[in-house]
């Protein structure tokens, strides 16, 4: 089973990190991925693949006042 954001999400199983990000509209720019409680180098997006048993967070940051 595969956790994002607190959610099963099996359909990414096999999936790269970055395939995942473009499938769900995430602009790489403005988020951070968190793949089992490690922050994930934007440069590994292309390379990680995402396996079973995986827990990733897709952290959004936001200005404010």
């Amino acid at each position: 089973m595969i956790k994002i954001n607190g959610k099963e999400a099996n359909e990414a199983c096999s999936m790269t990190v970055s395939e995942y990000l473009e499938t769900n509209n995430y602009n790489p720019k403005h988020i951070v991925v968190e793949l089992n409680e490690q922050i994930l180098p934007k440069s590994e997006y292309f390379t990680t693949t995402i396996a079973d048993g995986d827990v990733m967070e897709v952290l959004s940051f936001m200005g404010g006042g």
